[in-house]
């Protein structure tokens, strides 16, 4: 059927058209056993170039009385038939459903096939790892959003404008007051906001810079601390972060290399001894004997003046380590990128 056959009926002949469709499709339901067949049937009826469409293109022709009562019964049938289908739709998939169920009948005396199971990934195990000895230390778990706001990011830490980690290189900008974290030091920051001194704390999380290499990754994983409290000192500094490390590698020398951090002052870089050549020198250690593990100090009396902490009354120290960085001494990986290439031939060696 086409326009120019419509044209040739109008008012009561365009009725008769309307309703012997009605009819059609009825007739047909009944007949069609196949969620394909029904599909082509609707194509037929209502697709763009369906039977019922160039029907209702044809009541331009009709008169200005006539088309509002043929549209009207148009419209009716259109629903009419809409429902139908759908009604015969719902119909055939459940029979074609149990008849799936019938023909794929399991049989579950058949033995089980062996599938395996997951584990850990080696960062996700790693700071498991270093939460627990945290917290058989005493310490808080905390965590804090990763779209952070430059004042708890850089100004409350202490880092001024000027600082080059603020640069558009090194930072991922949301706008001028929003970033992803380059460091898990806000959490920090919103802990002391909330609680009162005395408390100790590490907060791990995943944080985000500009940067790409083969010691280097756009996204990390940080584990930053920080205990605050009456009369805390370097030397309780050293005696925590001395302990942890003898957890985390057995024990081991380590040293305190002086240093300097914004938000930490006195500020230092602690090393522990090379772990593949035990202080002889290697590739690993580029000969020096000896491996960054951290960065820490004393909290900057000007972050506790931000948080208003009375920096007279109270004292702390900070401290922050990567994460991919310690599961990389610990498991002798040479390169951070293989921690997200997905090469299951790499993740399979740690069967955590």
């Amino acid at each position: 059927m086409n326009i120019e056959y419509c044209e040739k009926f109008l008012g009561g002949k365009m009725r008769e058209i309307i309703n012997a469709l009605k009819d059609e499709v009825a007739t047909n339901l009944t007949l069609i056993i196949s969620v394909k067949e029904l599909e082509d049937l609707k194509i037929e009826i209502l697709g763009k170039k369906g039977k019922l469409t160039d029907i209702m293109k044809g009541m331009r022709n009709l008169s200005k009385e006539e088309r509002p009562v043929i549209g009207q019964l148009a419209n009716e049938v259109r629903d009419f038939i809409t429902n139908e289908i759908d009604a015969k739709m719902i119909e055939l998939k459940g029979i074609e459903k149990l008849k799936r169920m019938s023909d794929e009948i399991i049989d579950i005396t058949l033995p089980g096939r062996g599938t395996g199971t997951g584990r850990l990934h080696p960062i996700t195990e790693t700071m498991d790892f270093l939460k627990d000895i945290f917290i058989e230390m005493g310490f808080d778990v905390a965590a804090g959003p990763e779209l952070e706001t430059t004042f708890n990011n850089f100004d409350a830490l202490n880092i001024p404008e000027t600082h080059s980690s603020r640069d558009l290189q090194d930072t991922f900008y949301i706008d001028n007051k929003t970033v992803l974290r380059t460091h898990t030091s806000p959490v920090q920051i919103r802990y002391m906001q909330d609680k009162t001194a005395p408390f100790r704390m590490v907060c791990p999380g995943k944080v985000y810079r500009s940067d790409y290499d083969v010691s280097h990754t756009p996204m990390f994983h940080q584990m930053e601390g920080l205990m605050v409290g009456e009369n805390i000192s370097f030397a309780n500094l050293k005696a925590i972060l001395t302990e942890f490390v003898n957890k985390v590698f057995g024990e081991t020398n380590v040293r305190f290399r002086p240093h300097f951090f914004p938000f930490t002052e006195p500020s230092a870089e602690m090393d522990v001894e090379c772990v593949i050549c035990k202080g002889k020198g290697c590739r690993l250690c580029k000969n020096t004997g000896w491996l960054e593990i951290m960065g820490c100090g004393m909290v900057d009396p000007e972050v506790l003046k931000s948080v208003d902490y009375d920096a007279d009354k109270v004292s702390g120290f900070a401290f922050g380590m990567g994460i991919e960085r310690i599961a990389m001494l610990r498991h002798g990986i040479d390169d951070l990128r293989a921690f997200y290439d997905n090469d299951m031939r790499f993740l399979k060696q740690f069967n955590f």
